[in-house]
């Protein structure tokens, strides 16, 4: 990672994951003895440049705490109504603490495989945009628009075209006026990038590794596990005759 970028680190983790098809939140599902937050937050907890982390938690979450125990030090409050305003409230807790010109990265607390590597990428190109930026991949796949009924309706050109990852990076003020404008226009976001976006700003694309991948159904987590697997297996070199 960057040696000269210094940031501050904003996990939302109030979803309660419905599509995931467990009574258990996504965040707190099992993934090689740890949880799947505790793997989205290592990388940063590892960093000696993360100068604090603020988890947002469901204000009812009783899965939390043991992980907390486990991780002294992290800052923890309640989380909004959306991811939007979840976000809001971690940023709120960095007040006093953080100068509006600090750099913010808001990571999702399903998203375990995010590595130092990429981490890295995008504290170096985004540093150096005046917006900030965003980790994203190229889209690949061929893109339908259809109707309710499910028929298609045309297919999308998909140059140009990228989807969104976490972390994305901003300026801690920028970013907070960005979210507050959005909710007293009664806009909710998808991502920050999209409320940078409705100020008139354009966030930086950094390319980013389509590993990054997102926890939503069960499948993501086996996908997941052989991802971390392979990270930690140790790598033999071949013997030369």
């Amino acid at each position: 990672m960057s040696p000269a970028v210094r940031y501050w680190l904003v996990m939302p983790a109030a979803g309660v994951g419905r599509r995931f098809g467990s009574a258990l939140p996504k965040q707190y599902a099992k993934l090689h003895g740890r949880s799947v937050i505790e793997w989205a937050l290592a990388p940063f907890l590892a960093d000696v440049h993360c100068l604090g982390v603020v988890v947002v938690t469901a204000g009812e979450d009783r899965y939390w705490p043991a992980i907390a125990a486990r991780l002294p030090g992290l800052t923890n409050v309640a989380g909004g109504a959306s991811r939007s305003g979840s976000v809001r409230n971690g940023l709120r807790a960095l007040a006093g603490r953080a100068d509006s010109q600090d750099w913010v990265l808001v990571h999702d607390a399903a998203r375990p495989c995010v590595s130092p590597q990429e981490i890295g990428q995008l504290l170096h190109a985004a540093a150096a945009h005046p917006v900030g930026g965003i980790l994203a991949v190229p889209a690949a796949d061929t893109l339908k628009r259809a109707r309710s009924d499910g028929e298609i309706i045309t297919t999308v050109e998909r140059e140009g075209l990228w989807r969104a990852l976490t972390p994305q990076m901003f300026r801690l003020g920028k970013l907070t006026e960005a979210l507050e404008q959005a909710e007293r226009t009664g806009r909710v976001p998808t991502d920050e990038a999209q409320a940078l976006e409705w100020l008139g700003q354009h966030p930086l694309v950094v390319p980013g590794s389509a590993a990054n991948i997102k926890i939503t159904g069960a499948d993501d987590l086996l996908v997941a596990g052989a991802l971390l697997a392979a990270r930690q297996r140790p790598t033999t070199e071949a013997s030369v005759p």
